[in-house]
C-alpha cells in the first residue's frame, strides 16, 4: 500500500492541476521552452560615436532601428560603451550611459537657430544658412579687425576681437589641424575645453 503525507498529496494533486490548466488554455511548456529568443540588437545598424560630455573622448556604440523607407523613421535604441575604443574599452559614466534618453528628448536643440539683435525670438535656419552667415560674419569681423603690424612696424598677423574654443574629445590629429587653422587665421585667443 502507498504511504502518502498529506503534504505531498497536496503538492501532487496542485502540481497536477496547474499543469491541466495551463494546457487547457493553450500553454505548452515543450514548446516555450523550445522557442529561441531573439536578440533584441539583431535587425538595429550600429553607429561608432563620441560621447559628447567631457574631454575623456570615450567611445560608443549607437544601435538605430528603421531602414530608412518611406514611412519608415530611424531611431536610437540602445547606446552602450564601445569595447574595442582605446579610451573606454567598453565602459561608460552615468552621464555617457544615459546617452539615449538626451538623443530621444523632445526638447533637445536639432536645427540650427539665430536670435536677431534686438529680438527676443529664436529663428530657424538651414545648415547651409547658419554655416554661411558664421563665415561671413567670421570673415567680416577679420577684415575690419585684422592687426597686420604694430605702431612700431613690427609685424604681428593677428586677430584679436574673436576666439576659439576646440572641441577636447577630438584626437590629437584633428587637434593639430585645428589649431593650424585657428593661428593662421591669426587668433590669438585660442583654447581647448578641458572638462565641461
Amino acid at each position: 500500500m502507498l504511504q502518502v503525507s498529506r503534504r505531498q498529496f497536496m503538492k501532487v494533486t496542485g502540481s497536477t492541476l496547474a499543469g491541466s490548466s495551463l494546457a487547457l488554455l493553450g500553454f505548452s511548456p515543450s514548446t516555450a521552452l523550445a522557442e529561441v529568443r531573439q536578440f533584441k540588437l539583431t535587425e538595429s545598424i550600429v553607429t561608432r560615436q563620441t560621447c559628447t560630455y567631457c574631454s575623456v573622448g570615450c567611445g560608443i556604440l549607437m544601435y538605430s532601428l528603421g531602414d530608412g523607407a518611406k514611412n519608415a523613421k530611424r531611431s536610437v535604441i540602445h547606446v552602450e560603451g564601445d569595447p574595442d575604443h582605446p579610451v573606454n574599452r567598453g565602459t561608460l559614466c552615468p552621464k555617457g550611459a544615459s546617452l539615449l534618453d538626451i538623443v530621444n528628448s523632445p526638447s533637445r536643440l536639432r536645427y540650427p537657430e539665430v536670435r536677431e539683435p534686438g529680438s527676443t525670438e529664436w529663428k530657424r535656419l538651414s545648415w547651409d544658412d547658419a554655416m554661411g552667415r558664421v563665415a561671413k560674419l567670421l570673415k567680416a569681423d577679420r577684415d575690419a579687425n585684422f592687426v597686420e603690424k604694430t605702431d612700431a612696424g613690427l609685424t604681428v598677423n593677428r586677430w584679436l576681437t574673436t576666439g576659439m574654443l576646440a572641441a577636447s574629445a577630438a584626437s590629437n590629429e584633428a587637434g593639430y589641424v585645428t589649431h593650424k587653422v585657428a593661428r593662421s587665421l591669426g587668433l590669438l585667443a585660442f583654447d581647448n575645453q578641458a572638462r565641461v
